[in-house]
């Protein structure tokens, strides 16, 4: 049956197709100038051509081919991948405001449904961040108060290794807890026995999800989620877990509020809390839901890159025992029996060129956080619109050929002048670089130094008898050294 006449039906169909013509001209005139890539094949645009379990590899390839800024389409989603010291930096730096957003990522909106501070977006982001770093300052960061709280785990995590006896034993979950007590002090101003069941618990699920979130499952579902939401599989997984922690983090600051006294704050729960009390009546970022996801993705990033970087400087250690000598003769030279404090570090040129290599060489975050951009940019050459899914690759970087001599191997070198003195690298940039850099550098970089040094004082660190020692790392979001055993002998 005819809905109308001729003439009308014609004209709809004409309509149609000049609206369809001009939305096709202006997505292509809006990709003109976009970065060269490889051509990307229907529906599933280049997956075909990924390292499925390290895209970071397959990346590193098209640099070499398309230069240090091409673009490559996953599914229906365009990217642009920055490469090398130079291009990143410019990137992060040079134009940090324009390249300060977060893409929309399905699996991370399950997670953070854009609340927090590593996911969140525009306005929240930035009140979210100033609070973060201005309350960490407050309660300790970078200060003496919480050098002694790290010392005084140093001291716990010691005494657990002691108790092994010499014999071989997995190091993960003991690693991981003690760097979690020290960012636990800052949120919830307490730390855990490393055998406490919720505690162990925690960092299960979280670990769990830090693996998860590089399996294939997610990355289908990122790119195909009102698809894959109904199946089966790791995405599931990841957002049970999610929940399981927040609830306990709700139930946690839930608690905190009931005794809260506004003139008593001792821990970053307690600041935040206050602070809602303050602007209840303003409908600003100081709710639950952000207070939920900003103590998780704290705790998160807070253990898992500190805990997986010392686990590789054990493993390097083992590994490298001539250099373990070095690192144990410099500390025997400047600590001696004393404990380790921070100043030490300047004294100890070979040591911290060691801990900057272990940073460098572990590559914890390959592919970096993923930025957008916040606005139209021309950058090099290339536009790139508002929105755009950028991803500046930290692999390209801490492997620079051009700013890292033997950017392959585990080379202390890379940080040491001829004559022994310690050199900065311009292009170490394991925390990224610019407006979206890690908000817990410094903490970061004082519990690498207290927790290896203390550890390296008072343990030789080698491999089981007949155990090779695989330096291969984890697949998954975050790349820490594979399970394996380790024997921390008692010097003293």
């Amino acid at each position: 049956m005819f809905l109308g006449d001729p003439v009308t039906v014609l004209l709809a169909v004409a309509l149609c197709l000049i609206v369809a013509n001009t939305l096709y001209r202006q997505k292509r005139s809006k990709y003109q100038h976009f970065p060269p890539g490889p051509k990307p094949l229907p529906i599933i645009g280049n997956i075909h051509i990924l390292n499925r379990k390290r895209p970071y590899l397959t990346f590193l390839e098209l640099w070499k081919k398309y230069g240090s800024i091409f673009s490559v389409q996953i599914g229906s989603q365009k990217m642009v991948v920055l490469c090398g010291y130079e291009t990143v930096k410019d990137a992060l730096v040079n134009h940090g405001e324009e390249f300060s957003e977060r893409p929309e990522i399905p699996i991370f909106h399950v997670i953070a449904k854009g609340y927090g501070v590593i996911f969140s977006h525009g306005e929240n982001w930035k009140v979210m961040r100033r609070f973060t770093l201005s309350t960490l300052r407050d309660f300790g960061m970078g200060k003496k108060s919480i050098e002694d709280k790290i010392n005084e785990e140093c001291d716990s995590l010691v005494e657990k290794l002691r108790s092994y006896g010499g014999k071989a034993f997995e190091n993960s979950v003991t690693i991981n807890a003690a760097v979690a007590n020290i960012i636990v002090s800052l949120l919830l101003g307490r730390r855990f026995d490393y055998e406490d069941p919720t505690f162990l618990r925690l960092m299960s699920l979280m670990n769990a999800n830090f693996r998860l979130m590089g399996s294939p499952m997610v990355m289908l579902y990122n790119l195909y989620p009102s698809i894959i939401r109904w199946l089966p599989g790791s995405h599931k997984t990841v957002g049970k877990n999610a929940a399981e922690t927040q609830r306990f983090i709700r139930e946690t600051f839930t608690k905190r509020r009931e005794k809260l006294d506004v003139n008593d704050q001792r821990n970053l729960i307690d600041a935040f809390l206050v602070r809602q009390q303050e602007t209840k009546e303003d409908g600003c970022s100081f709710h639950d839901d952000n207070l939920t996801v900003l103590v998780s993705n704290l705790f998160a990033a807070g253990m898992e890159t500190t805990s997986s970087t010392l686990r590789w400087g054990l493993l390097l250690m083992m590994k490298y025992p001539e250099i373990q000598k070095n690192v144990q003769n410099e500390i025997e030279k400047v600590i001696g029996q004393s404990r380790p404090q921070t100043e030490h570090r300047k004294s100890m040129p070979y040591t911290d060129a060691v801990i900057h290599e272990i940073q460098r060489f572990g590559n914890i975050i390959p592919m970096n956080l993923p930025h957008a951009t916040a606005q139209d940019v021309t950058f090099r050459g290339y536009f790139l619109p508002k929105g755009t899914y950028v991803i500046p690759l930290l692999t390209s970087v801490l492997y620079d050929k051009d700013h890292f001599e033997k950017p392959n191997e585990f080379y202390p070198q890379h940080f040491l002048d001829s004559e022994g003195n310690f050199v900065r690298n311009e292009a170490f940039l394991p925390f990224s670089a610019g407006k979206r850099s890690c908000a817990g550098e410094n903490l970061a970089k004082m519990q690498l130094f207290l927790f290896f040094t203390s550890l390296l004082q008072n343990f030789t660190f080698q491999a089981p008898p007949g155990e090779e020692l695989d330096l291969t790392p984890t697949t998954g979001f975050t790349t820490p050294p594979l399970l394996h055993n380790i024997c921390a002998l008692p010097r003293t």
